[in-house]
């Protein structure tokens, strides 16, 4: 019994040496990153140690946080291993779309063809308005989002479009500046207003709404640059922000720069003597641009929520921008070249109200979005003809002189709300205004670089979604389009037209969940 008695304690005695050891090893190898945790604690303010542990602000309104693992295929509860803590969640976004414009024409807003990226209606690419008629894949979008360090954020997207690869957002931001500060680096949407952040995925309806698409361009605001928030201490929600950008934006900061306006024609050489034969000139001028050194758009905005309580949140907005350069040309087969040289500002509201009706899967759930914003562009009117290889005239038949000081002065908004009638499914309404203010040139007016009043636009649409779960969505949505044109020539029978929607927006690895 001495015997075992002494082997049982020696044992004992020989599993705690080994475990004190064990402590011991792995207190000496953590020792390192405790001295480098104790040097970052000591650099920071407590609200900004709190910040960092808690990761980058975000938006009260904003969706869920994102699903913080991925479903195995098939279906189980067993999350998918990335392998190692280093690789980036992961996520595919699919949007399909079918199409029908089954009355009238669809036609752009009177007044906003100006400054747009594309030619009327249907060909205004991702996440604006232009589907052909048909089944057709809007765009796969690949997204990759992972902390880099205790101080760096990195989001990047990509889109599939039409056989194409774009880069839509590639930014770091960061999670350890003091005193509620963050800065965001990179390709990013602006955060101006409300929608503006957001991809085709996140939206309560098909479409992008008129007022960005026609008064930022075809992806909305989406620039290069860098943005500084400001989040003071505040009992309620407030952000504060300012954005300097590269100024690439087809609605309020195209950009030429200097550079040759070139030509090519084909003619018959002789064909009064029967020689067709093909003689080629190249005809070659300046485009009477200037460089202008970027960045060259500024953007400030802010946002404020008051606490309402859990079932309510609501958030108001106010935005405005500069741009410096304004520059913009149309060449015309005629052998016309057009240019607009100048500088663009806008303003605008946003509000967005939600409420959560307690019910499972989207059920009662409520929200009220509004957003208004006007654009003002300053610029010099030119109208030229080669009259040799190497020379533009101008044509303008101003009286005044070659070059003409023009002024657009537009406006527009959308109001839209969603309602969860029954667990999954929602509906939604939304109307659109563009052009209450509608100050603006006809390119194709009598006499070149006079002001051409148009008439206001209007869109009425509906939704009716069913979403069996936070990562699978069908939509079907009915818009009725109701465009004015010139002033006088507001035409019901060829300016109405009705169009339909029928779309699948499937979310497949680690992305934010969205609402029901």
């Amino acid at each position: 019994m001495r015997t075992k008695y002494s082997l049982a304690k020696l044992s004992g005695m020989a599993a705690m040496a080994i475990s004190v050891s064990l402590i011991s090893s792995t207190v000496v190898a953590e020792d390192d990153n405790l001295r480098m945790d104790d040097v970052i604690a000591q650099a920071e303010t407590p609200e900004a140690q709190q910040r960092r542990q808690s990761g980058p602000a975000r938006d009260p309104l904003d969706p869920a946080p994102a699903r913080t693992r991925a479903m195995q295929l098939g279906g189980g509860d067993q999350a998918v291993t990335s392998g190692t803590q280093f690789n980036p969640a992961i996520s595919v976004i699919l949007d399909g779309i079918y199409y029908n414009e089954f009355s009238g024409h669809v036609e752009s807003p009177g007044g906003f063809d100006a400054g747009h990226g594309h030619g009327h209606g249907h060909d205004h690419g991702h996440g604006g308005h232009g589907f052909q008629d048909g089944f057709q894949m809007r765009d796969v979008e690949f997204a990759f989002s992972a902390t880099v360090d205790p101080y760096f954020d990195a989001f990047v997207m990509f889109t599939f479009e039409n056989g194409s690869v774009d880069l839509e957002e590639a930014f770091i931001s960061t999670r350890a500046l003091p005193a509620g500060l963050q800065l965001k680096a990179g390709r990013f949407l602006s955060d101006i207003g409300y929608i503006n952040k957001q991809h085709p995925h996140d939206w309560a309806f098909v479409d992008r709404p008129w007022m960005n698409e026609y008064l930022f361009g075809d992806h909305g605001l989406l620039e290069t640059g860098v943005q500084m928030s400001w989040m003071p201490a505040t009992r309620s929600y407030t952000r504060f922000g300012v954005e300097l950008l590269n100024g690439e934006s087809s609605g309020v900061a195209p950009y030429i720069g200097s550079g040759n306006h070139e030509m090519v024609t084909v003619l018959p050489n002789d064909p009064e003597n029967d020689d067709f034969s093909p003689n080629r000139n190249r005809w070659r001028a300046s485009n009477g641009f200037d460089d202008v050194t970027g960045p060259r758009l500024a953007t400030a905005f802010a946002k404020w929520a008051p606490d309402l309580g859990y079932d309510h949140a609501l958030q108001l907005g106010a935005f405005a921008g500069w741009s410096e350069a304004y520059q913009r040309d149309e060449a015309h087969s005629s052998g016309r070249y057009e240019t607009w040289d100048g500088d663009a500002s806008f303003w605008g509201v946003d509000a967005v109200y939600k409420r959560d009706g307690g019910g499972t899967m989207g059920h009662r759930n409520f929200t009220l979005q509004f957003e208004y914003a006007m654009r003002e562009i300053d610029a010099l009117y030119m109208s030229r003809q080669f009259t040799d290889f190497s020379t533009l005239e101008p044509t303008t038949r101003n009286p005044d002189g070659d070059v003409v000081n023009q002024r657009w002065k537009q406006d527009g908004f959308y109001l839209q709300g969603t309602y969860g009638f029954a667990p999954r499914w929602n509906w939604g309404l939304r109307v659109e205004g563009m052009g209450l203010t509608n100050d603006a040139y006809a390119d194709h007016s009598e006499g070149r670089g006079l002001p051409t009043p148009f008439e206001s636009s209007w869109r009425y649409s509906t939704q009716l979604t069913y979403a069996p779960t936070e990562f699978s969505r069908i939509r079907a949505q009915l818009n009725y389009l109701d465009v004015g044109d010139e002033a006088g020539h507001h035409d019901h029978e060829h300016h109405d037209a009705w169009e339909f929607m029928l779309q699948y927006n499937i979310s497949i690895g680690v992305h934010g969940a969205h609402t029901f």
